[in-house]
């Protein structure tokens, strides 16, 4: 008799070791890989995005959607073949469920294929190719900003609806760069007398300047991000050429590069799809969580990667925290549901958001720091244009 109570006590202790450890299983960790640029001038970019998303990991308890989660953070330096490697890592090695990033466009060409090849769900929360958004889209490439084209989009229409007839226009040599100035042309139908191509990471703009000077244009459109733009900012008004020629941008002017530049980008335009003074009550707090937190005004980098958490932690609580159904996971994100920073927010069949635009412009608050603030809406639920040559659906 004893000998039969001993079987039934251990079969009933393998019984409840059984869900325990299925329990455990559930709960494993989540591991997500963030890849920015995290070094050199641009380093700004990056640490927005990854401040912005391990602020979003904070306010949620250190969870997204009800598992615990590790955030592994790497520095890209701005070079696509370190950025492979150390996307393998994060494949190979940690097993990452995602991974987010990056900050640029050249980086997103050179992570994709070694990041969902090796399993994992890519999330960018800046960079936005065309060719991704069109003939290569990936059902596990999801992105949190927008096409490229489309913040540059914005320039350009109102550029064109405010009767400008001619533009000097210029972007680094890369194919963000590229993907900028055929987004100010789409919409923009003057004259361009010049289109200027300069190293990725320049900082002497003096040649490009006295182009302008002598070029007249009656408006100039610039794509210069991080100190790129904050040394074309300071060399464009100490030429005199603020008061005279207005200037439409992208990222040249933006929360990550006004600390630097202060007053000589006041009155600056930008195009935008959010501004810290968006008036929506989730944005409000974050603005002012990102304050406290970091002591910085937060830009889009940081928005678009707080938006990357909240995607996460949604797509999570609607598979009940399982990533191994790779379709039922990819469903769940494809819903995007949760409330975007910025409002409007879905995403459209290729994975790239359908949101609204607007062109901002450079402002001092009463405290003394320096923001983008929206002057008015460009586009209403706009989605990219390479979203036809998309073969997802």
């Amino acid at each position: 008799m004893t000998k039969t109570v001993s079987m039934l006590a251990a079969v009933a202790a393998c019984a409840l070791v059984a869900p325990a450890q299925a329990q455990d299983k559930v709960q494993e960790k989540l591991k997500v890989g963030v890849i920015a640029t995290l070094s050199g001038p641009p380093a700004v970019l990056g640490q927005q995005i990854r401040n912005g998303f391990q602020l979003a990991v904070k306010q949620l308890g250190g969870k997204l959607g009800g598992r615990d989660v590790e955030v592994l953070v790497q520095d890209d330096e701005l070079k696509p073949d370190i950025a492979v490697g150390k996307v393998k890592a994060f494949v190979d090695r940690d097993k990452v469920d995602f991974v987010v990033g990056p900050v640029f466009s050249n980086i997103l060409q050179a992570i994709v294929k070694p990041a969902t090849d090796g399993g994992a769900i890519l999330i960018s929360p800046n960079a936005g190719t065309s060719n991704y958004a069109g003939r290569d889209c990936n059902p596990n490439l999801f992105v949190t900003s927008y096409q490229n084209d489309q913040m540059h989009e914005i320039s350009g229409k109102h550029a064109q609806d405010s009767g400008k007839k001619t533009a000097f226009i210029m972007a680094p040599n890369y194919q963000a760069g590229k993907d900028s100035l055929a987004g100010f042309k789409r919409y923009f139908k003057g004259e361009i007398l010049d289109e200027v191509y300069v190293p990725l990471n320049q900082l002497d703009y003096s040649a490009e300047l006295s182009k302008i000077a002598a070029a007249k244009p009656e408006v100039v459109f610039v794509f210069l991000p991080g100190g790129m733009g904050v040394n074309f900012v300071k060399q464009y008004r100490q030429a005199g050429l603020a008061d005279t020629i207005p200037v439409f941008s992208t990222f040249t002017v933006d929360e990550s590069t006004l600390p630097a530049q202060q007053d000589a980008a006041l009155g600056f335009f930008a195009g935008s799809n959010w501004a810290p003074n968006l008036d929506t009550p989730q944005n409000k707090a974050f603005v002012a969580a990102y304050e406290k937190e970091y002591g910085a005004v937060p830009a889009t980098y940081a928005f678009q990667s707080y938006d990357a958490a909240l995607l996460i932690d949604s797509a999570l609580k609607a598979t009940k925290g399982d990533t191994k159904d790779r379709d039922a996971l990819r469903a769940a994100l494809r819903k995007a549901d949760f409330v975007s920073l910025r409002g409007d927010f879905k995403y459209n069949t290729n994975n790239y958001p359908i949101q609204d635009f607007y062109l901002t412009k450079v402002a001092k608050r009463a405290d003394g720091k320096y923001q983008t603030e929206i002057v008015e809406k460009v586009f209403d639920d706009y989605a990219d244009p390479y979203v036809k040559d998309c073969k997802m659906k």
